[in-house]
């Protein structure tokens, strides 16, 4: 029987044919992917004829298409829907896959055939995005050792392979923590609680089971939880179990992996030459170098603490006349925070989250799409991977752009947090490829799903990933879509969420889940007007959590990274009631993977362009000016990383930006 994740896919939109994948199908599809690459690269690089790019460079472009395609599928259903066996095979995959990997660039007639095409890169007559996909794939060969010889070589690749292995086995233990652990409530318990809160651990407790509600370390019922529960022996007791994810003790436990990596990262660096790995991983990224990542975070820190700490003294004077003694703890932050918002800005998230259901901020988000690139979305009924997920064709002008993929509840198979994946790219090597883009999240189910305010956000921010695959317009897969530096990837995203807050995006969308009717004006205002209440405190997580990755990467690797957490904290002054957004436990954008290593601090690189950005919108007058929406897809959103990143933004903005838009935007420039 032919296995169908290698058979030609007869689908609509060449679908991947979910309803006839097994898991069993997977393990053999990753291997003759591998098979079918080590084979195109042994051509490539035994082929008798002079070096060009056409039999080298789109030649390796088409080198993987078979490992592409079945791992496309894999890796998003090994998140989004794990499965034991999924889980064994993903770490079974991990070391061959990297030794797969460091196979081609050891390959030294391989690299000796693309170093003759750099060298003689001026003579080949190469158009612009020719012209980077060489410079990228040979900066890729050398930044992965292909120059070393003997033993330094050997020796990076056991490297890369164990780190392979380690990032797998942390972001499972991750997840194994996070399906475990849940509280029972009992209705006592949930006194106090908002319904939409009390309906949200109904329905986690039939997921898990359960005889009754529970709180799960899911994001979008334990902050909620955490808001609203008066009872603070269980705030605690969430709070504690929520962030020591990955420091449990036992097989789970995440500590010792963390160290190993950061140990093996700065012997990777150092092999290649670099003094630390954050010199080397930020090589290649819009900030270039630590110091300069460093300088933006310490611009942003200052004024986010002072803020912080102001805030702290106003919700200590609110425990203590709540009758708490001692100290504010992290437990009591979001607790009295709302409060305080109840109070300062006459808002209630129990008053605003009927007018967010997720259905319309879908519909908000698409509608904004149509209105700034003239996208459209049907939705479609073809086989999908799990019963929560939806499907849309997106077309422009009765031309279809991709498949978009919608997967919005948590579920205990899923990990945590949310993200933008795309099952297939979009290229046009050899003829149109349109992709497959899927968005994830994990907000709570409810009938109708409600979301905060800051869930909605998410999704607007995930939507903006998805519009930089759907409208990529490149020849090379390799610079598809997000194929950017990671310090500019967030842009999109980021910038897209500027539209949830246009007041007619709210007018239109945000409607009663019960009644249907809009926002009243009153509210709308009052929520915008509050949209920067609380940001010494979520600037303060944030801004810890990217200046412990910085130093853990920028100089010796530590060999106990807990205590050097505790010292980059005490050395910048945490406050005490509030903790890093992620400890490294659980710090899954570091360790679980090397993605965001040394790179945390990207998302805030990318919103001193967005706030930027957007004010491009507002001082036009129009947050849908066409000519500008035309610009933003032209310079940014089309191009993937076929250009540098500098040189795309500038050719929207005609400038590169300051911090001082993040500052205003963030309503900290009074504390600067």
């Amino acid at each position: 029987m032919t296995n169908p994740l290698l058979a030609r896919w007869e689908t609509e939109f060449q679908l991947p044919p979910f309803d006839r994948i097994a898991d069993a199908d997977f393990g053999p599809a990753l291997e003759q992917g591998m098979e079918d690459g080590r084979a195109a690269y042994a051509a490539i690089a035994a082929d008798l004829e002079k070096p060009n790019f056409a039999n080298t460079i789109e030649a390796m472009e088409r080198a993987d298409r078979t490992l592409d395609r079945v791992a496309g599928v894999f890796y998003n259903l090994a998140g989004a829907d794990s499965t034991p066996a999924r889980e064994a095979l993903q770490r079974e995959m991990a070391p061959k896959l990297s030794a797969y990997s460091s196979g081609i660039t050891n390959n030294k007639a391989l690299f000796a055939r693309v170093e003759a095409l750099w060298d003689q890169r001026d003579d080949l007559d190469l158009t612009e995005e020719q012209a980077r996909v060489l410079m990228l794939t040979r900066r890729g060969f050398v930044r992965a050792g292909a120059a070393l010889e003997g033993e330094a070589a050997e020796r990076l690749t056991e490297v890369k392979a164990r780190l392979a292995t380690l990032g797998t086995q942390f972001a499972q233990n991750l997840l194994a923590d996070e399906r475990e652990w849940f509280m029972d409530l009992s209705e006592e318990d949930m006194a106090g609680l908002p319904g939409f809160v009390k309906d949200a651990a109904r329905a986690a407790g039939r997921d898990r089971d359960r005889p009754g509600p529970v709180v799960t370390l899911n994001r979008s019922l334990i902050v909620p939880f955490l808001q609203f529960s008066p009872r603070r022996d269980l705030r605690q007791k969430a709070y504690e179990a929520w962030t020591a994810r990955g420091a449990n003790g036992g097989e789970t436990d995440n500590r010792e992996i963390a160290a190993e990596i950061l140990k093996l990262r700065e012997e990777r660096a150092k092999l290649l030459g670099y003094d630390s790995f954050a010199a080397y991983k930020l090589e290649t990224e819009m900030a270039g170098t630590p110091e300069a990542v460093r300088d933006l975070l310490m611009q942003v820190w200052q004024p986010a603490r002072t803020a912080a700490l102001a805030d702290a003294e106003h919700l200590s004077r609110l425990a203590s006349a709540d009758g708490v003694t001692g100290p504010l703890e992290p437990w009591d932050w979001r607790y009295y925070a709302e409060k305080r918002r109840v109070a300062l800005h006459d808002l209630d998230e129990a008053e605003l989250k009927p007018f967010f259901q997720l259905d319309r901020m879908i519909e908000a988000a698409f509608a904004t799409a149509t209105r700034l690139f003239g996208l459209q979305f049907r939705p479609i009924d073809v086989p999908v991977y799990h019963p929560d997920v939806r499907a849309w064709e997106v077309t422009r002008d009765g031309t279809h752009l991709a498949v978009f993929l919608g997967d919005y509840f948590a579920r205990a198979s899923k990990r945590s947090g949310a993200w933008c994946s795309a099952m297939r790219s979009q290229s046009r090597l050899d003829g149109e490829v349109r992709p497959i883009v899927v968005n994830v999240c994990n907000f709570a189910k409810g009938d109708p799903a409600l979301l905060s305010y800051d869930d909605a956000r998410t999704l607007f921010h995930e939507f903006g990933h998805a519009l930089h695959q759907m409208l990529s317009d490149v020849t090379y897969q390799s610079v598809s879509g997000t194929s950017v530096a990671r310090d500019f990837v967030e842009l999109p995203s980021q910038l897209y969420e500027h539209w949830l807050e246009v007041p007619e995006v709210l007018g239109e969308f945000a409607t009663h889940a019960e009644t249907g009717a809009p926002m009243p004006d009153a509210l709308r205002d009052r929520l915008l007007r509050a949209a920067t209440y609380d940001m010494g405190f979520s600037t303060v997580e944030y801004v810890a959590s990217a200046l412990v990755d910085l130093a853990f990467h920028d100089g010796p690797a530590p060999a106990d990274p807990m205590q050097k957490q505790a010292e980059v904290l005490e050395t910048i002054g945490m406050p005490r009631a509030i903790r890093m957004r992620h400890a490294t436990p659980h710090f899954a954008h570091v360790f679980a993977g090397d993605g965001y290593s040394s790179g945390y601090y990207s998302y805030m690189w990318s919103e001193v362009m967005d706030a930027d950005a957007f004010a491009a919108f507002e001082e036009a007058g129009d947050p849908f000016d066409p000519e500008l929406a035309r610009k933003l897809e032209a310079n940014i959103l089309s191009t993937g990383g076929s250009r540098d990143a500098a040189e795309l933004y500038t050719a929207f903005r005609g400038r590169l930006p300051g911090v001082e838009a993040l500052l205003k935007g963030r309503g900290l420039d009074d504390a600067a």
